[in-house]
């Protein structure tokens, strides 16, 4: 479950993001009803097995079970959540017609849902990964290490949003930042999966890579994903 909205005086719009379908809405009858019997199965972060009755607007949901309720373990913590919550407007975001598959994503959402509720990465992170790893399966993949102009090996000091990431001096356009190396070594990890070399990196390099992330991904949304600025990017022990 991505989002909902208020649909009449008990029924609510949802929109999800499915294994098959993509990105779809649809109907849920008097779920603000007291006593529903979809309740919280309809809400954000839910994973679900989800019928439908489709119809010529949108289709109606008839039948819910749950298979993974993530939301427990995301909306106790704020960290969590404001991080979830980054996570869900830009998968929206990133499937822009309803009803194309996007199997990598669900995959990559599903999966970063599950590391969120159990507490495995520390949010910030985990967020961090998943807009990298999502931004490459939209296919805006960018390199942190050879430059994405000319592919010459890297590791190169000069990141540009536009040329794709790293870029070498004789690539380097006007605009282009000069992050840490420790960042870009950072960025390089959560894109890969590397966990034991992103949760070495230093809270500089975090900040650091967080910036640049948040950068490079509403460059390519051309769009603002104004979740982001409410996450909470404090680290507790």
């Amino acid at each position: 479950m991505l989002r909902t909205q208020k649909l009449g005086e008990a029924d609510r719009i949802i929109t999800l993001l499915t294994r098959d379908r993509g990105r779809i809405r649809a109907v849920a009858r008097g779920v603000r009803r007291t006593g529903s019997r979809l309740g919280a199965r309809v809400e954000p972060f839910m994973l679900v097995d989800i019928q439908l009755y489709e119809r010529r607007t949108l289709d109606m949901i008839t039948q819910v079970e749950t298979i993974a309720p993530y939301g427990r373990g995301i909306v106790a913590d704020y960290g969590r959540y404001t991080a979830g919550t980054a996570m869900l407007e830009t998968s929206e975001r990133l499937t822009q017609a309803e009803g194309e598959p996007v199997l990598q994503l669900f995959l990559l959402l599903a999966g970063a849902l599950r590391s969120l509720a159990a507490g495995e990465h520390p949010p910030g992170l985990l967020l961090d990964a998943f807009l990298l790893r999502s931004l490459a399966v939209s296919g805006w993949a960018p390199s942190f290490t050879d430059c994405a102009r000319c592919g010459e090996s890297g590791p190169h000091r000069a990141f540009s949003l536009a040329a794709g990431g790293s870029v070498c001096r004789g690539c380097r356009p006007a605009g282009s930042v000069s992050p840490r190396p420790e960042t870009l070594v950072l960025l390089g990890a959560l894109l890969s999966g590397d966990w034991p070399t992103a949760l070495a990196c230093d809270p500089r390099a975090r900040r650091e890579g967080s910036g640049l992330t948040a950068a490079y991904l509403q460059w390519h949304l051309e769009r603002q994903v104004r979740s982001l600025r409410l996450v909470d990017r404090t680290e507790r022990t």
